[in-house]
């Protein structure tokens, strides 16, 4: 897949390959870019420059990638308000269900005072596998074959993934800005095979939990493998499923999204070129 693409009635007929982005967006005076390149975890590039050279070009920037808004989150909103632009990222955090759309517009007046999750599809389907007897590499490969795991699984186990969207979150929704090395973060490597098939048949299991809190101007925010009851709504949780809980003022409110494919992921790409279009 092109990592950037751009949607505009402008194209020049002897159009060819440009050397960088902002070339690319001055010759095809592009209104739209979406960003899907691949994400760096320790500095969000190249997905910040795309952005903000879109957002210069006069372009209403759309990413799945989060690694914008992990590292640089406020100076491209600034950047975006100054070019009257939309900046949208629905995609980056389960897909294209409406986390950040649903904040503040879907729930005026409500105070948000934290969250927690089960946000990372490689380890749900990882011990979900181990606990039907496979190996923690023959559970790796099971979720490689199902698409769902990279090649090189470590950022999943190791519980990198779910700290970056943990700290996307917390920029975003809390409003607090928060830095990846900020997140205290274990991943699942150290859970034994018995373990994890000893507790799930006693009637728990484990998953891998996202959770962040507001404390006083700041924020406690973990990652980490958590023991849970079978009555709670994380456990049930089945392959490459995941659920989010909104802690407010005056309510809990939770969202599922079961066992996702690659078009979840489209529509919410989707869904934010229609925001930008209709803005």
């Amino acid at each position: 897949m092109n990592p950037i693409s751009a949607l505009s009635g402008h194209f020049p007929a002897n159009a060819h390959a440009s050397h960088n982005v902002r070339e690319w967006l001055e010759r095809s005076k592009a209104d739209v870019l979406f960003e899907t390149s691949s994400l760096n975890v320790q500095s969000g590039q190249p997905a910040i420059d795309h952005v903000v050279a879109a957002l210069e070009a006069g372009a209403h920037a759309i990413t799945a990638n989060k690694g914008p808004i992990v590292h640089d989150y406020q100076r491209i909103v600034a950047l975006a308000k100054e070019k009257g632009r939309q900046f949208l990222f629905e995609s980056t955090v389960m897909d294209g269900v409406p986390i950040f759309s649903l904040f503040p517009l879907g729930l005026p007046a409500a105070e948000l005072r934290g969250f927690s999750g089960v946000l990372n599809s490689t380890t749900n389907v990882v011990l979900t596998e181990m606990e039907k007897g496979r190996s923690l590499d023959e559970a790796v490969k099971r979720a490689q074959a199902m698409g769902i795991a990279e090649t090189d699984p470590s950022h999943d186990l190791d519980g990198w993934d779910a700290a970056v969207k943990v700290t996307a979150l917390v920029n975003v929704l809390l409003n607090i800005p928060l830095r990846l090395e900020q997140v205290q973060r274990t991943g699942i490597r150290d859970l034994s095979e018995e373990k994890i098939r000893s507790v799930r048949a006693a009637g728990m299991r484990y998953k891998l939990v996202c959770r962040a809190e507001r404390r006083g101007d700041g924020v406690d925010a973990r990652v980490g493998p958590e023991l849970l009851l079978l009555t709670d709504p994380m456990a049930g949780l089945e392959s490459s499923s995941s659920a989010i809980r909104f802690d407010l003022d005056v309510f809990g409110i939770s969202l599922v999204e079961h066992n996702p494919g690659i078009e979840a992921t489209g529509y919410g790409l989707l869904a934010d070129f229609i925001r930008a279009a209709t803005s």
